[in-house]
């Protein structure tokens, strides 16, 4: 294939949306919705790509919409669709053909644009992307023996039934660099001053090159997104697709149409998905989980055989054969270690807990260093705020921290140390000793009354 760049329409106001942010930005399953074009040409084997983007703080707003190792060109003025494009010629570089995409029509499927692509293979200059359904406000393509004449606005077609199939005009367009560049020049402006692509469809033809027409698989493919309406239907579309392509690779998803799935997610096989859960951002969940029913989980890395009940998950990670919820909630920049249960209505932020830690019902864990094989008894607090800073806690392997313990920070609790039943320590623990009263007192741990076991229940209790 010879060398192709991509140029992304990106400029435009969207001011159907009512909205102050430009309509290319706003959210669609995860991403924005001009990143979905941006992935679907990077998926198609185009790695340059010029993104036309508007002048000042809206331009900023679609650049970062972009994302990563795209190039952009400003369009400063609208002018219309020929100018957005000449204005990336410079970005664009010498690439042998160009691929001219929507930044508002983020449905169309990778296989679709490399046949789209690979139709000037056949000697063509022009192909356009086309599916036949109702013209409504789009343009429709005028075919005479299977080629372009020309392009018709439905502004200028008097008569026309908007409701009646017709192989529309989607915006999306294959050409050669050469001749695109010397036929822009060519492309006169409309009664508004603007000029635009679709002229592009009758040069051709004058020159004897007709454009040919490239059918997108599905209809879904060329609708282009105006309103907010719009982009409710396309989320839609969008997480339909993600969700077939995680069933058809082997999770099972109990309930789709209550199952929400952003594109950035990745679920490895024979996880279960359960009703009324939503898995968002750059989600990662591996093998054999069962996430869900109720489950909320956003940015967090999930290892395998974990289980997630009616509970949420922000920005943190678990290792596999954890347990949690029903209504337990993992803060951002927590990080569970293999083996923990964190029962229900228990609270971890910015904490580690270590392998096998069992953290009880009804408690708080907040900017702390769990050991191994620690039992954080029920109603435990880490008391992390003094009123002008954060403070952490850390407490050592095999400790037992009794029910409806109050550790104030900055305090060590030490290995195998203990806490008996409502204390408040407010200074450290050393290694095998118990902490018993309010404010603690620091005793010998011993075999009899005073030892945790007979004081404390369980997190299971």
């Amino acid at each position: 294939m010879s060398a192709w760049a991509a140029v992304i329409m990106a400029a435009g106001q969207g001011t159907r949306m009512r909205s102050r942010l430009p309509k290319v930005a706003h959210p669609l399953a995860g991403r924005p919705v001009v990143r979905h074009v941006v992935e679907a040409v990077r998926a198609a084997g185009v790695d340059r790509i010029v993104a036309v983007v508007p002048e000042g703080a809206d331009g900023d707003v679609v650049r970062a919409a972009c994302g990563d190792a795209v190039a952009f060109a400003v369009q400063r003025e609208p002018r219309g669709t020929a100018h957005a494009v000449e204005c990336a010629r410079e970005a664009a570089g010498d690439a042998d053909n160009i691929l001219i995409m929507n930044g508002d029509v983020p449905l169309v499927l990778t296989g679709t644009l490399r046949r789209l692509m690979a139709a000037l293979d056949d000697g063509a200059d022009l192909a356009v992307l086309s599916a036949i359904v109702p013209v409504e406000s789009y343009g429709f393509l005028e075919i005479e023996d299977g080629r372009v004449r020309r392009i018709v606005e439905t502004k200028g077609a008097g008569g026309l039934d908007r409701n009646e199939p017709r192989p529309i005009n989607s915006g999306q367009y294959a050409a050669r660099a050469a001749t695109l560049w010397s036929r822009l020049a060519h492309v006169t402006p409309a009664p508004n001053g603007e000029r635009y692509l679709t002229a592009l469809a009758a040069l051709a033809w004058d020159a004897g090159a007709p454009a040919v027409v490239v059918y997108a698989q599905e209809p879904a493919e060329v609708r282009g997104i105006n309103d907010r309406l719009q982009l409710a239907e396309a989320e839609a579309t969008v997480r339909d697709r993600v969700r077939r392509a995680h069933m058809l690779a082997g999770v099972t998803i109990a309930d789709p149409p209550t199952t929400y799935i952003d594109a950035g997610v990745r679920i490895a096989p024979d996880t279960r998905i359960e009703p009324q859960t939503h898995l968002l951002g750059q989600t990662e969940i591996g093998a054999d989980c069962v996430i869900g029913p109720g489950a909320f989980v956003r940015d967090a890395r999930i290892g395998d055989r974990c289980v997630v009940r009616y509970s949420m998950v922000e920005e943190s990670t678990l290792e596999s054969d954890v347990e949690m919820g029903p209504w337990s909630h993992l803060r951002p920049g927590s990080y569970i270690c293999e083996g923990v249960h964190i029962g229900n209505f228990g609270e971890v932020k910015a904490s580690r807990l270590g392998r096998n830690t069992k953290m009880g019902h009804f408690s708080y864990v907040g900017d702390a260093d769990v050991g191994d094989d620690v039992n954080i008894g029920a109603g435990t607090i880490t008391a992390n705020y003094d009123g002008a800073a954060k403070h952490r806690t850390e407490i050592g392997d095999g400790a037992f921290i009794g029910s409806d313990t109050m550790l104030v920070a900055p305090v060590r609790v030490g290995r195998n140390a203990g806490t008996s039943a409502g204390s408040v320590v407010n200074r450290d623990v050393p290694d095998g000793m118990m902490a018993i009263g309010a404010p603690a007192r620091i005793r010998p741990k011993q075999d009899g009354a005073d030892a945790p076991a007979k004081e404390e229940s369980g997190p299971g209790q």
